[in-house]
Order: structure tokens, then sequence, then C-alpha cells
């Protein structure tokens, strides 16, 4: 099923409401409605860049400047703000029906929107971690200096690594425990803004389908995994979450 019509959307309402331990998994289809580039398909960041030499933790060592010129970019050009999307997952948190946020953006809009029980797979750009000599930074002191060079460390080194994982990095074993938690316990699985082709985040999905979750996806583009679902929407998650919500507050009412 597929398509954004008055009946879907009061059938995930109603799924909603009936749920006891909901969680949302989030990728760049999201952050996308903010003005942040996806990096797969159509006009994506690794259309124009290698993400071998900017995104790679061995790319990274050999030159870090190739990966702070494609953050200055991705970042200081593009101020984001959170979308409708974002908000409206924060109001299912409030009202006790999403437990967990999962996410595979780095961006922290979730928290600005107001989620508070955010688990990030890929890390985040909270602070930035010298390699070197351990110093660590906040975020807004290094995103300064990339408005005119490339960071360095008060020691010296330019080997500031932003605490986010590269390509041929682990997933932070502490946030995948937790999300495997939450996918093994959830009874309702909502999919936002991802295709499901990175891996292991991908297989969590069809971890909470195998523990007995309803799955639900929406994203902008059909998916390769879209028979899986119990509930699919194709349309934009920052128009599709907010009806939703609006949906779901009507069944609340007395």
């Amino acid at each position: 099923m597929a398509g954004m019509t008055a009946d879907m959307l009061d059938c995930i309402a109603e799924v909603l409401v009936r749920a006891k331990h909901a969680v949302v998994f989030t990728g760049a289809g999201i952050s996308a409605e903010s003005g942040i580039p996806t990096f797969r398909g159509k006009d994506g960041l690794w259309e124009k860049y290698n993400a071998e030499e900017v995104a790679s933790i061995e790319g990274f060592m050999r030159n870090p400047q190739a990966f702070w010129e494609f953050a200055r970019e991705l970042i200081v050009k593009r101020k984001a703000e959170p979308n409708p999307a974002h908000y409206a997952i924060a109001e299912l948190e409030r009202l006790g029906i999403v437990k967990a946020v999962i996410t595979q953006n780095i961006d922290m809009l979730h928290q600005k929107a107001g989620s508070e029980e955010v688990i990030e797979l890929h890390g985040s750009l909270s602070r930035v971690e010298c390699l070197e000599c351990g110093m660590i930074y906040a975020w807004e002191e290094v995103e300064k200096k990339l408005e005119f060079t490339v960071p360095r460390c008060e020691c010296g080194s330019n080997y500031l690594k932003p605490a986010i994982v590269f390509f041929g990095e682990a997933l932070p074993a502490e946030a995948m425990r937790k999300a495997v938690e939450h996918a093994s316990l959830c009874d309702v699985f909502i999919v936002v803004g991802s295709s499901l082709v990175v891996y292991p985040a991908a297989y969590l999905p069809f971890m909470a389908k195998d523990a007995g979750a309803r799955l639900i996806l929406i994203n902008a583009e059909p998916t390769h995994v879209d028979e899986h679902f119990d509930h699919v929407v194709h349309g934009k998650a920052g128009e599709v979450l907010p009806e939703v919500v609006k949906r779901l507050n009507k069944f609340l009412s007395p």
C-alpha cells in the first residue's frame, strides 16, 4: 500500500494510538527536507565527491584536509533547521507513544526539535577529537575555524576528527545495543526517509518484525523493501507525519 490518502493516514494514526512502544528510525531523507543534501541517488553527494577519499577512516588518515573541505560545503553553507517531520516525531515522543528515535543522521536536528531519547548510530557533530593528543573540542569551536581554514589542534596536529562514524569504522557499540533492544521490544517500528541500504542498521526493522512489530515506511520514493512493510506511504515526511499527528490527536481527544 502506498500513497498519502486520508484512509492510510487514519490507519497509521490508529496503529500509533494502540502502540505501547513505538520506535522511529530515520535516514537522510528526513534531513533532505531541511536542505541537507543526501549522499546517494540522483544529485547525491557521492556523485560529486569520492566517498573513499572524504568519508573513510583510511582516506581521513591520508588526507584530513579533504574531509574538512567536504565538511565546509556540507555544513557551513547549509545552516539547517528541523522541519515539520522532526517536530512531529518529537510530539509523538512527548505524547508517550514513541520511546526512542534511532537515526543514521549526524545533524542533531532531532534534538533541536525536542526529541530526548535519540540513538545516533553514526555519531554526531557534537564534538571533535584530536587523534594525536586527545584534546576535545565542541563542534561550535571548530566550525568557527572552518569558515576560514582547515581546523588544527592547539598541539599543531590537523588530525581533528568529528565524533561521527567514517566508512571502515564500526558503529558505536552502546548505540547499536540500545537500537537492537528497542527493535526487539517495540510493537510499532516506523522508518522515515531511509531506503534501507546501509547495513547493519538496515536490519533493525526486520528484527522488529521478527519480534512481532508492525512496520511503517514513510519515504519520498519506493524502496526495494516496500513489500515487507505493513503500511507504506510515498511522500514527504514533513507533510505525512504532521497529518498523522493531527489525526492521532483526534483519536486521543475525549
